[in-house]
């Protein structure tokens, strides 16, 4: 597998008429590194894979790899492996002649494609099914032959538009962990677009997440976790309690102390497991509306007296219309100013 070196996006845009789908990204990605691009839809960041791929034309901006421009050349000529969202296989190959297709374009000799098409199906454990068509094969299998495929070619760059979104969840478990082994094992580069947080966290070296075609925040999966930088980011990471406020969050119901001080307007956000019933300090009552069950703990929607809907979590089966205390330790809160 060639290695890539250093992959440089410098203010690439494109644009649909008046529309902006990614507005001036900037980014750069070393070899071996798993990148996710995160976002809601709509955000630009298949748009963005589609302009590595070279699938669209950019309006503005250019791609160098390892100082060399590639926006300027046809797809084919990019020499990227790209794993599609509803897998793009053909129905009317087997599995071993879907894999090698791309290798058969590029005028390998047939010994050579045997040998690579066994080499990446029993890559992704699916050599015993080499002769099967992809109507006979399950959407995880499907999905492992479209990988084969893509990494047959031996590219310096993966790109994976969300590969796991139509499958069921456990197998979209069992992919992850699959994609993280290949990232792992055969030292890819790998750019992999998703709308799902979670996918991103486990799977991902740095995390970009987009927002209406521009970057909100690159960072560790821990740095975004942990410290997002703005409402946004911490609202799309899972900090779904807003509590507005004004210096120390003074609101009609109680005051929320926090260790960051703000001047002026500002917004306090935790994650509804940070916010639980019987927390003694800062607690506040408010009134159970609805209620979640998972697993160990219960998912609980719940109002304050001044009608603010909160997020919190309980470990015992509450009923709407209880009345309950919840409260939320000081550092556990991300105060933002206006």
């Amino acid at each position: 597998m060639p290695s890539l070196g250093k992959l440089s996006l410098a203010g690439v845009s494109r644009s649909f008429g008046s529309v902006a789908a990614v507005d001036g990204l900037s980014l750069t990605i070393s070899g071996g590194e798993f990148i996710a691009l995160l976002g809601p839809s709509g955000c630009g960041k298949s748009t963005a894979l589609n302009c590595l791929a070279g699938l669209l034309p950019l309006t503005a901006g250019q791609i160098t790899l390892d100082g060399r421009r590639v926006d300027t050349q046809p797809a084919e000529k990019r020499g990227f492996g790209m794993v599609f969202q509803n897998y793009a296989l053909f129905p009317h190959l087997s599995v071993s002649r879907n894999v090698a297709f791309g290798l058969r374009m590029r005028g390998v000799g047939r010994e050579e494609i045997r040998s690579r098409v066994l080499e990446a199906l029993e890559l992704v454990h699916l050599e015993h099914l080499a002769n099967s068509h992809p109507g006979q094969l399950s959407g995880g299998q499907q999905q492992r032959v479209a990988i084969a495929r893509a990494i047959v070619l031996r590219p310096p760059l993966i790109l994976m538009d969300e590969p796991l979104s139509n499958l069921d969840a456990k197998l979209r478990l069992e992919m992850r962990t699959e994609i993280k082994r290949l990232h792992q094992e055969l030292g890819l580069t790998t750019i992999y677009v998703t709308h799902d947080q979670e996918e991103a966290l486990s799977l991902a070296d740095q995390v970009v997440l987009m927002k209406d075609g521009r970057v909100q925040q690159v960072g560790t999966p821990e740095e975004l976790y942990a410290r997002p930088v703005t409402p946004f980011v911490a609202d799309f990471m899972g900090f779904r309690n807003r509590i507005p406020g004004r210096g120390s969050f003074t609101f009609a119901d109680a005051t929320w102390s926090s260790c960051m001080q703000v001047d002026g307007a500002s917004v306090a956000m935790c994650r509804p497991e940070d916010l639980r019933v019987g927390v003694a300090q800062n607690a506040i009552e408010v009134t159970v509306e609805v209620v979640e069950y998972h697993g160990r703990q219960f998912l609980l929607e719940v109002r304050t007296e001044s009608g603010l809907a909160l997020h919190a979590v309980s470990e015992e089966a509450l009923a709407p219309g209880d009345k309950v205390k919840v409260g939320v330790t000081p550092d556990r809160l991300l105060v933002f100013g206006s």
